[in-house]
């Protein structure tokens, strides 16, 4: 991979969600609300995760993620940059779980309302620099709110299992993508993968690349560098202990890798989103 993963900036807009022909990463914390209509569904570290009317969704958008269903007819979506997220000082819990996905999603009933989004579109569409740092203030305040509501456990996170009728190789990528989230950190192959989807090697690699629009290798690769961002941002673990946690072989292969996608070595990035991180005033 020869591109570094790249930030969207700070936005805020409202439409119609799309469907995506293929994943995608950026590094941003993104907020969707849905505002009319019915559902839309993400394929999300392989789980299907559905975002229904009226909720609020928040996650790193560095971890591959793809749009696969909707009925939508109104949405919003907002991001914030990676290193704007960790300069608010969220608890070291909440922005590991963060980090770490699934998404956090509020139910209507919860934060939040369709005024509220559709002010923070005007205050950046206004160009003008005060609306645009009073959205930024209550948008943090936004998600601090939402840690007080959502369960912290990702394991109550809710999924949205495909329907009998949902395309097979929708289902298969799917089956795929959920065994490699769940078992990037041990070494892995390309048969194995296809094994947990029950299919040939060869056949799994193409089906794989129809859904996601990138190879088994280049998932697996995300998957490994995402948890490797985390952790270099979340703990002070050695970066040759952060290259074997994140299930890279070696810690040359994860240099090269890290640098390559990021743009800056292991112990560079740290050292540059650590400074974004108030530290608490002496006493």
């Amino acid at each position: 991979m020869t591109s570094t993963i790249s930030s969207f900036g700070v936005q805020a807009w409202v439409g119609l969600p799309s469907l995506m022909p293929s994943a995608h990463q950026h590094d941003d914390l993104e907020i969707n609300f849905v505002a009319e209509g019915g559902s839309m569904v993400y394929l999300f570290g392989g789980e299907p995760v559905e975002v229904g009317p009226g909720d609020l969704a928040v996650f790193w958008a560095a971890l591959p993620h793809q749009v696969v269903a909707s009925s939508v007819s109104k949405g919003f979506w907002v991001h914030v940059p990676f290193g704007t997220f960790l300069g608010w000082g969220l608890p070291e819990a909440a922005t590991g779980r963060l980090l770490s996905g699934p998404p956090l999603i509020s139910t209507r009933h919860a934060l939040a309302d369709r005024a509220t989004f559709d002010r923070w579109v005007a205050d950046f569409d206004s160009r003008n620099p005060e609306r645009a740092r009073i959205a930024m203030l209550e948008i943090e305040a936004q998600i601090r709110r939402v840690f007080l509501v959502v369960p912290p456990d990702p394991a109550l996170s809710r999924t949205a299992p495909l329907r009998a009728g949902t395309d097979a190789t929708l289902r298969q990528a799917a089956s795929m993508a959920k065994h490699i989230a769940e078992e990037f950190r041990e070494p892995l192959t390309v048969a194995d993968v296809a094994r947990a989807a029950q299919l040939h090697p060869n056949y799994a690699m193409t089906q794989f690349r129809k859904v996601t629009g990138m190879t088994l290798g280049d998932h697996l690769l995300r998957c490994r560098l995402a948890e490797a961002r985390r952790l270099l941002v979340t703990t002070g673990l050695p970066v040759s202990r952060v290259a074997t946690d994140s299930g890279f072989g070696s810690v040359s292969r994860f240099y090269s890798a890290f640098t390559a996608e990021c743009g800056v070595p292991p112990a560079m990035f740290r050292r540059e989103y650590r400074a974004t991180v108030p530290r608490p005033a002496a006493p």
